[in-house]
Protein backbone atom coordinates (compact mmCIF):
# COMPACT_ATOMS: atom_id res chain seq x y z
CA UNK A 1 0.00 0.00 0.00
CA UNK A 2 1.34 3.61 -1.20
CA UNK A 3 2.05 6.15 1.27
CA UNK A 4 -1.08 8.11 -0.27
CA UNK A 5 -3.10 5.52 -0.13
CA UNK A 6 -2.38 4.62 3.49
CA UNK A 7 -3.18 8.10 4.31
CA UNK A 8 -6.12 8.28 2.42
CA UNK A 9 -7.69 5.11 4.36
CA UNK A 10 -6.43 6.28 7.86
CA UNK A 11 -8.27 9.78 7.11
CA UNK A 12 -11.41 8.56 5.98
CA UNK A 13 -11.32 6.04 9.60
CA UNK A 14 -10.55 8.83 11.54
CA UNK A 15 -13.60 10.52 10.30
CA UNK A 16 -15.69 7.71 10.84
CA UNK A 17 -14.42 7.48 14.50
CA UNK A 18 -15.47 10.33 14.85
CA UNK A 19 -19.13 10.27 13.60
CA UNK A 20 -19.00 7.20 16.05
CA UNK A 21 -17.64 9.13 18.92
CA UNK A 22 -20.57 11.64 17.76
CA UNK A 23 -22.90 9.44 17.72
CA UNK A 24 -22.29 8.16 21.15
CA UNK A 25 -21.76 11.04 22.48
CA UNK A 26 -25.70 12.19 21.51
CA UNK A 27 -26.94 9.11 22.55
CA UNK A 28 -25.55 9.43 26.20
CA UNK A 29 -27.24 13.17 26.55
CA UNK A 30 -30.52 11.12 25.30
CA UNK A 31 -30.26 8.95 27.69
CA UNK A 32 -29.72 11.54 30.51
CA UNK A 33 -32.41 13.29 28.91
CA UNK A 34 -35.14 10.64 28.89
CA UNK A 35 -33.89 9.13 32.09
CA UNK A 36 -34.38 12.68 33.92
CA UNK A 37 -37.71 12.91 32.76
CA UNK A 38 -38.62 9.77 33.89
CA UNK A 39 -37.52 9.80 37.73
CA UNK A 40 -36.56 13.09 39.56
CA UNK A 41 -33.99 11.05 41.42
CA UNK A 42 -31.72 10.58 38.23
CA UNK A 43 -30.66 14.00 38.61
CA UNK A 44 -29.69 14.00 41.88
CA UNK A 45 -26.20 14.95 43.00
CA UNK A 46 -25.87 11.95 44.91
CA UNK A 47 -27.05 9.53 42.12
CA UNK A 48 -24.53 11.82 39.67
CA UNK A 49 -21.62 10.94 41.63
CA UNK A 50 -22.73 7.38 42.34
CA UNK A 51 -22.79 7.24 38.59
CA UNK A 52 -19.01 8.74 37.99
CA UNK A 53 -17.74 6.67 40.70
CA UNK A 54 -19.35 3.37 39.10
CA UNK A 55 -17.60 4.66 35.78
CA UNK A 56 -14.36 4.99 37.77
CA UNK A 57 -13.36 1.53 37.81
CA UNK A 58 -14.94 0.46 34.22
CA UNK A 59 -13.54 3.06 32.91
CA UNK A 60 -10.18 2.46 34.21
CA UNK A 61 -10.04 -1.39 32.97
CA UNK A 62 -11.61 -0.12 29.87
CA UNK A 63 -8.95 2.61 28.70
CA UNK A 64 -6.94 -0.76 29.34
CA UNK A 65 -8.77 -2.65 26.69
CA UNK A 66 -8.23 0.03 24.17
CA UNK A 67 -4.49 0.00 24.18
CA UNK A 68 -4.98 -3.74 23.41
CA UNK A 69 -7.97 -4.11 21.44
CA UNK A 70 -6.38 -0.95 18.93
CA UNK A 71 -3.49 -3.74 18.49
CA UNK A 72 -6.04 -6.08 17.06
CA UNK A 73 -5.88 -8.10 20.16
CA UNK A 74 -8.28 -8.55 23.08
CA UNK A 75 -7.65 -9.20 26.89
CA UNK A 76 -10.09 -11.20 28.67
CA UNK A 77 -8.26 -11.28 31.95
CA UNK A 78 -8.73 -7.35 32.84
CA UNK A 79 -11.47 -8.31 35.48
CA UNK A 80 -9.46 -10.87 37.28
CA UNK A 81 -6.07 -8.87 36.79
CA UNK A 82 -7.84 -5.77 39.04
CA UNK A 83 -8.52 -8.71 41.56
CA UNK A 84 -5.25 -9.88 41.82
CA UNK A 85 -3.80 -6.96 41.54
CA UNK A 86 -6.12 -6.11 44.82
CA UNK A 87 -4.88 -8.84 46.72
CA UNK A 88 -1.41 -8.25 46.39
CA UNK A 89 -2.02 -5.25 47.90
CA UNK A 90 -4.48 -6.25 50.51
CA UNK A 91 -1.05 -8.44 51.34
CA UNK A 92 1.65 -5.81 51.15
CA UNK A 93 -0.50 -3.58 53.15
CA UNK A 94 -2.96 -5.90 55.31
CA UNK A 95 -0.58 -9.03 55.98
CA UNK A 96 2.93 -7.66 55.70
CA UNK A 97 1.75 -4.40 57.06
CA UNK A 98 4.06 -1.69 54.85
CA UNK A 99 2.94 1.43 54.01
CA UNK A 100 0.49 2.44 51.86
CA UNK A 101 2.67 3.70 49.21
CA UNK A 102 4.20 0.19 48.84
CA UNK A 103 1.35 -1.37 48.44
CA UNK A 104 0.06 1.04 45.43
CA UNK A 105 3.18 0.52 44.09
CA UNK A 106 3.14 -3.51 44.56
CA UNK A 107 -0.51 -3.30 43.05
CA UNK A 108 0.46 -1.37 40.08
CA UNK A 109 3.62 -3.81 39.08
CA UNK A 110 1.76 -6.78 39.85
CA UNK A 111 -0.30 -5.46 36.74
CA UNK A 112 2.19 -4.57 34.73
CA UNK A 113 3.40 -7.95 35.34
CA UNK A 114 0.82 -9.80 34.37
CA UNK A 115 0.29 -7.91 31.27
CA UNK A 116 4.24 -8.89 30.12
CA UNK A 117 3.31 -12.75 30.53
CA UNK A 118 0.04 -12.52 28.38
CA UNK A 119 1.83 -10.46 26.01
CA UNK A 120 4.69 -12.71 25.74
CA UNK A 121 2.19 -15.54 25.08
CA UNK A 122 0.74 -13.68 22.50
CA UNK A 123 3.80 -12.19 20.73
CA UNK A 124 6.70 -14.55 21.60
CA UNK A 125 4.60 -18.12 21.96
CA UNK A 126 2.13 -16.81 18.77
CA UNK A 127 -0.80 -18.06 21.32
CA UNK A 128 -4.26 -16.30 19.97
CA UNK A 129 -5.14 -13.24 22.29
CA UNK A 130 -8.13 -14.48 23.12
CA UNK A 131 -7.23 -17.88 24.02
CA UNK A 132 -3.89 -16.41 25.70
CA UNK A 133 -5.97 -13.99 28.44
CA UNK A 134 -8.52 -16.41 28.58
CA UNK A 135 -5.46 -18.60 30.30
CA UNK A 136 -4.51 -15.40 32.38
CA UNK A 137 -7.90 -15.16 33.26
CA UNK A 138 -8.35 -18.62 35.12
CA UNK A 139 -4.82 -18.18 36.31
CA UNK A 140 -5.19 -15.23 38.22
CA UNK A 141 -8.44 -16.05 39.22
CA UNK A 142 -7.33 -19.11 40.85
CA UNK A 143 -3.85 -17.16 42.65
CA UNK A 144 -6.65 -14.39 43.95
CA UNK A 145 -8.29 -17.18 45.94
CA UNK A 146 -5.09 -19.09 47.00
CA UNK A 147 -3.44 -16.17 48.34
CA UNK A 148 -5.81 -14.71 49.83
CA UNK A 149 -6.87 -17.93 51.62
CA UNK A 150 -10.46 -17.57 49.52
CA UNK A 151 -11.24 -15.16 52.16
CA UNK A 152 -11.43 -11.26 51.54
CA UNK A 153 -8.69 -8.79 52.94
CA UNK A 154 -9.51 -6.17 54.86
CA UNK A 155 -7.73 -2.65 55.30
CA UNK A 156 -8.82 -1.27 58.45
CA UNK A 157 -5.34 -1.36 59.70
CA UNK A 158 -4.30 1.26 56.36
CA UNK A 159 -5.33 4.81 57.12
CA UNK A 160 -5.91 6.83 53.99
CA UNK A 161 -6.50 3.47 51.78
CA UNK A 162 -10.37 4.37 51.24
CA UNK A 163 -9.49 7.90 50.05
CA UNK A 164 -7.74 6.97 47.70
CA UNK A 165 -11.58 6.34 45.62
CA UNK A 166 -13.53 7.92 48.34
CA UNK A 167 -11.83 10.82 49.25
CA UNK A 168 -12.72 13.70 47.18
CA UNK A 169 -9.34 16.72 46.84
CA UNK A 170 -11.58 18.47 44.49
CA UNK A 171 -14.31 18.59 47.29
CA UNK A 172 -11.57 19.98 49.45
CA UNK A 173 -10.56 22.35 47.07
CA UNK A 174 -13.84 23.40 45.88
CA UNK A 175 -16.06 23.49 48.56
CA UNK A 176 -19.96 21.92 47.25
CA UNK A 177 -18.21 19.80 44.94
CA UNK A 178 -17.86 16.31 46.43
CA UNK A 179 -15.96 14.77 43.39
CA UNK A 180 -14.57 11.47 44.42
CA UNK A 181 -10.91 10.66 43.84
CA UNK A 182 -11.93 7.60 41.61
CA UNK A 183 -13.37 9.95 39.27
CA UNK A 184 -10.47 12.52 39.27
CA UNK A 185 -7.94 9.03 38.72
CA UNK A 186 -9.98 7.95 35.77
CA UNK A 187 -9.91 10.71 33.96
CA UNK A 188 -5.82 11.39 35.36
CA UNK A 189 -5.00 7.78 33.79
CA UNK A 190 -7.45 8.93 30.51
CA UNK A 191 -5.66 12.40 30.03
CA UNK A 192 -1.85 10.04 30.07
CA UNK A 193 -3.17 7.66 28.21
CA UNK A 194 -4.26 9.25 25.34
CA UNK A 195 -1.19 11.64 25.31
CA UNK A 196 0.66 8.01 24.86
CA UNK A 197 -1.23 7.15 22.47
CA UNK A 198 -1.20 10.63 20.22
CA UNK A 199 2.24 11.75 21.00
CA UNK A 200 4.48 9.15 21.87
CA UNK A 201 6.11 6.25 19.46
CA UNK A 202 4.69 3.62 21.97
CA UNK A 203 0.70 5.06 20.92
CA UNK A 204 1.99 4.96 17.27
CA UNK A 205 3.08 1.72 17.27
CA UNK A 206 -0.10 0.64 19.42
CA UNK A 207 -1.43 2.26 16.26
CA UNK A 208 0.59 0.68 13.28
CA UNK A 209 0.23 -3.32 14.82
CA UNK A 210 -3.96 -3.26 14.35
CA UNK A 211 -3.56 -1.44 11.17
CA UNK A 212 -1.25 -3.80 9.17
CA UNK A 213 1.50 -5.44 11.30
CA UNK A 214 3.34 -7.64 8.60
CA UNK A 215 4.14 -4.21 7.26
CA UNK A 216 5.33 -3.03 10.66
CA UNK A 217 7.66 -6.16 10.82
CA UNK A 218 8.57 -6.21 7.33
CA UNK A 219 10.08 -1.94 7.71
CA UNK A 220 12.23 -3.66 10.41
CA UNK A 221 10.50 -2.75 13.68
CA UNK A 222 10.60 -5.02 16.57
CA UNK A 223 7.22 -5.81 16.67
CA UNK A 224 7.18 -8.25 19.82
CA UNK A 225 8.70 -5.96 21.93
CA UNK A 226 6.32 -3.10 21.29
CA UNK A 227 2.99 -5.19 21.53
CA UNK A 228 4.54 -6.98 25.14
CA UNK A 229 5.00 -3.11 25.95
CA UNK A 230 1.33 -2.35 25.10
CA UNK A 231 0.20 -5.70 27.34
CA UNK A 232 2.17 -4.27 29.99
CA UNK A 233 0.90 -0.83 29.93
CA UNK A 234 -2.35 -2.15 30.30
CA UNK A 235 -1.52 -4.53 33.32
CA UNK A 236 -0.89 -1.71 35.27
CA UNK A 237 -3.52 0.25 34.57
CA UNK A 238 -5.58 -2.65 35.42
CA UNK A 239 -3.56 -2.72 38.88
CA UNK A 240 -4.92 1.16 39.10
CA UNK A 241 -8.44 -0.48 38.76
CA UNK A 242 -8.07 -2.66 41.82
CA UNK A 243 -6.43 -0.27 44.16
CA UNK A 244 -9.93 1.68 43.13
CA UNK A 245 -11.93 -0.81 43.74
CA UNK A 246 -10.57 -2.20 46.74
CA UNK A 247 -10.65 1.12 48.36
CA UNK A 248 -14.07 1.65 47.34
CA UNK A 249 -15.03 -2.02 49.34
CA UNK A 250 -12.83 -1.32 52.02
CA UNK A 251 -11.71 -4.74 51.05
CA UNK A 252 -9.81 -7.10 48.54
CA UNK A 253 -12.32 -9.42 47.47
CA UNK A 254 -10.64 -12.45 45.61
CA UNK A 255 -13.69 -14.15 44.44
CA UNK A 256 -14.77 -10.59 42.40
CA UNK A 257 -13.70 -9.46 38.94
CA UNK A 258 -15.10 -11.98 36.89
CA UNK A 259 -17.67 -10.73 34.30
CA UNK A 260 -15.69 -7.08 34.51
CA UNK A 261 -13.70 -7.35 31.64
CA UNK A 262 -17.57 -7.64 29.51
CA UNK A 263 -18.68 -4.45 30.54
CA UNK A 264 -14.82 -2.80 29.78
CA UNK A 265 -15.17 -4.43 26.51
CA UNK A 266 -18.50 -2.95 26.23
CA UNK A 267 -17.87 0.65 26.66
CA UNK A 268 -14.14 0.02 24.43
CA UNK A 269 -16.94 -1.09 21.45
CA UNK A 270 -19.58 1.66 22.33
CA UNK A 271 -17.11 4.35 22.27
CA UNK A 272 -16.01 3.10 18.52
CA UNK A 273 -12.89 1.55 18.76
CA UNK A 274 -12.67 -0.87 16.25
CA UNK A 275 -12.65 -5.12 16.95
CA UNK A 276 -10.08 -5.25 13.85
CA UNK A 277 -7.20 -3.27 15.57
CA UNK A 278 -5.89 0.03 13.93
CA UNK A 279 -8.61 2.58 15.39
CA UNK A 280 -9.97 3.96 18.55
CA UNK A 281 -9.98 6.98 20.94
CA UNK A 282 -9.46 6.99 25.18
CA UNK A 283 -12.07 9.98 24.79
CA UNK A 284 -14.68 7.60 22.77
CA UNK A 285 -13.98 4.72 25.55
CA UNK A 286 -15.10 7.55 28.26
CA UNK A 287 -18.52 7.70 26.58
CA UNK A 288 -18.57 4.16 26.17
CA UNK A 289 -18.23 3.59 30.02
CA UNK A 290 -20.60 6.62 31.33
CA UNK A 291 -22.93 5.13 28.91
CA UNK A 292 -23.24 1.66 30.14
CA UNK A 293 -23.17 3.67 34.29
CA UNK A 294 -25.84 5.68 33.40
CA UNK A 295 -27.92 2.48 31.44
CA UNK A 296 -28.02 0.38 34.34
CA UNK A 297 -28.31 3.58 36.96
CA UNK A 298 -31.59 4.61 35.01
CA UNK A 299 -32.81 1.43 34.51
CA UNK A 300 -32.33 0.44 38.52
CA UNK A 301 -33.99 3.68 39.75
CA UNK A 302 -36.95 2.76 37.03
CA UNK A 303 -36.70 -0.60 38.86
CA UNK A 304 -36.22 -2.77 35.90
CA UNK A 305 -35.16 -5.91 36.40
CA UNK A 306 -31.82 -6.83 36.25
CA UNK A 307 -31.86 -9.70 34.02
CA UNK A 308 -33.62 -7.27 31.20
CA UNK A 309 -30.48 -4.62 32.04
CA UNK A 310 -28.34 -7.18 30.64
CA UNK A 311 -30.56 -7.65 27.54
CA UNK A 312 -30.53 -4.15 27.19
CA UNK A 313 -26.40 -4.10 27.32
CA UNK A 314 -25.98 -7.41 25.04
CA UNK A 315 -28.36 -5.18 22.82
CA UNK A 316 -26.55 -2.62 22.60
CA UNK A 317 -22.81 -3.90 22.50
CA UNK A 318 -24.12 -6.13 19.43
CA UNK A 319 -25.75 -3.24 17.56
CA UNK A 320 -22.27 -0.94 17.72
CA UNK A 321 -20.26 -3.84 16.61
CA UNK A 322 -22.68 -3.35 14.09
CA UNK A 323 -22.14 -0.36 13.63
CA UNK A 324 -18.37 -0.70 13.42
CA UNK A 325 -19.02 -3.81 10.44
CA UNK A 326 -20.88 -1.11 8.13
CA UNK A 327 -17.84 1.49 8.89
CA UNK A 328 -15.13 -0.75 7.54
CA UNK A 329 -17.00 -2.04 4.75
CA UNK A 330 -17.30 1.47 4.01
CA UNK A 331 -13.49 2.48 4.25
Amino acid sequence: MSATASSGTASIGSKFSGAHRLLAFASLIALVLVFSLASPNFMQTSNIIAILQATSVNGVLAIAATLVIITGGIDLSVGTLMTFCAVIAGVVLTFWGMPLGLGVLAAILAGAASGTLSGTFVAKLKIPPFIATLGMMLILKGLSLVISGTRPIYFNGTPGFTQISQGSLIGTVIPGLPIPNGVLILFLVAIATSFILERTILGRFTFALGSNEEAVRLSGVNTDRWKIAVYALAGGICGIAGLLIASRLNSAQPALGQGYELDAIAAVVIGGTSLSGGRGTIIGTLIGALIISVLANGLRILSVAQEWQTVVTGSIIILAVYTDILRRRRL
